[in-house]
């Protein structure tokens, strides 16, 4: 099928993309305090949840 382009204006040139911005200090610190918390979570949260649930079967007897 064929299409007719002519009315239409050129695509605008390629540009390569943007290198991003990189973390300033305090933001690197505030992720790697969060990533951190998230790391011990991983590590508690499942032994708390394990006594929790051994608490409510305690409950129940």
């Amino acid at each position: 099928m064929f299409v007719d382009f002519r009315g239409q204006p050129p695509p605008p040139p390629w540009q390569p993309p943007r290198r991003r911005p990189r973390l300033t200090p305090r933001q690197e610190k505030t992720l790697a305090a969060i990533i951190g918390f998230n790391i011990v979570l991983l590590i508690i949260a499942p032994i708390g949840g394990a006594t929790l649930i051994g608490a409510l079967a305690l409950l129940w007897r």
